[in-house]
């Protein structure tokens, strides 16, 4: 069996070098609901300044994976976020 080159050979890939908000963390990393703590802010469609946290730059509501919300939460949410721009506060 031939060698390969030194360049062309696979370089020892860091845990650091593959951080991205699309891939599993391996389970070393688990996030809380920050919904669901105690003193939580309130989701209600009159707290602007909560729901903009929860809205990116194109005015799309964030993924529960990225903003590590839980489930039941993300959907009272999303329902929140959608009156306050239906009512234009947004």
């Amino acid at each position: 069996m031939k060698k390969r080159n030194k360049k062309f050979q696979k370089k020892n890939s860091n845990s650091l070098n593959k951080l991205s908000l699309f891939q599993k963390n391996d389970g070393k990393y688990s996030k809380k609901c920050p919904l669901s703590v105690k003193n939580a802010p309130i989701v209600d469609y009159k707290n602007i300044s909560l729901l903009k946290k929860y809205i990116s730059d194109n005015g799309k509501i964030v993924s529960s994976k990225i903003s590590s919300v839980s489930f039941s939460k993300q959907k009272k949410l999303t329902r929140e976020i959608k009156k306050a721009k239906i009512l234009g506060l947004i």
